[in-house]
């Protein structure tokens, strides 16, 4: 499951129940909402799994799919006469064929050689490209002159390499990561201080507070910020590319 709607008394109470249903964290999904409720309204929103956010959660539907048909699997045989029972032992075995031949044929390149190359082509072959690694990321810093360009305006350019580089390095148990100049980090900082202060201006007015159009992982940083934050809670709204996260009060008890 990659969405789920959700209905409360207010808008807050509706995005919990998706997010429980969904067992996800509000940082990794997208809320929109259908319906902010009222005296005789419930409110209901759509809570979606971010795109940067989807291969894990896919792997966890995967997962639960296959353990299904193990079970579906397990049935014919403990009653030997089904009639059936050939049949679904013969389907699970050419699944499990395909299966078998599509990890062979893996496709992805090494990220690396790819990064080079893609350097090489833009004029950058004077940069440097350092592999860092730990527990969840993998992530490949490059470090170098003139660099501006790599990044674009607001890291639109940035952005795009990383999905880029991402696909290529192809299925990974590790999430990959680019940084380009130490951007990553200096955006991190920016758009927390961001949002630390519109908290803050939202708290003291009591109205919400509307931030520009974001592409999925910062409105990510937005979300994961403020999401420990008691005195506000935010939602993304409007659709790709122009979705922006909503800072808004939240209700006291």
């Amino acid at each position: 499951m990659l969405q789920a709607e959700g209905i409360g008394k207010n808008i807050e109470q509706a995005i919990e129940n998706a997010l429980f249903e969904l067992k996800a964290p509000r940082e990794d999904v997208d809320i929109k909402i259908l319906n902010e409720g009222g005296l005789f309204k419930k409110a209901k929103v759509l809570v979606t799994i971010s795109e940067d956010a989807k291969e894990k959660y896919a792997k966890r539907v995967e997962k639960r799919a296959e353990e299904k048909a193990i079970i579906v699997e397990e049935k014919p045989k403990q009653i030997e006469k089904c009639e059936k029972a050939p049949e679904i032992t013969e389907d699970t075995a050419q699944q499990t064929e395909i299966k078998e031949v599509a990890q062979k044929e893996d496709v992805s390149m090494d990220a690396k050689e790819f990064l080079q190359g893609f350097l090489a082509v833009a004029g950058k072959e004077n940069c440097t490209i350092d592999v860092i690694e730990d527990e969840k990321y993998i992530t490949y810093s490059v470090q170098g002159d003139d660099l501006g360009d790599l990044i674009g305006h607001r890291g639109e350019s940035f952005y795009a390499l990383n999905r880029l580089l991402t696909a290529v390095a192809g299925k990974h148990s590790k999430r990959i990561l680019l940084d380009i100049g130490g951007y990553r980090e200096k955006r991190v900082e920016s758009l927390a201080s961001l949002a630390r202060r519109t908290a803050d201006r939202v708290a003291k007015s009591g109205r919400y507070s509307r931030l520009d159009p974001m592409n999925p992982s910062d409105r990510r940083i937005i979300h994961t910020t403020l999401q420990e934050d008691d005195r506000v809670t935010t939602l993304s709204k409007g659709t790709e590319p122009h979705r922006y996260v909503i800072v808004f009060p939240k209700e006291q008890d």
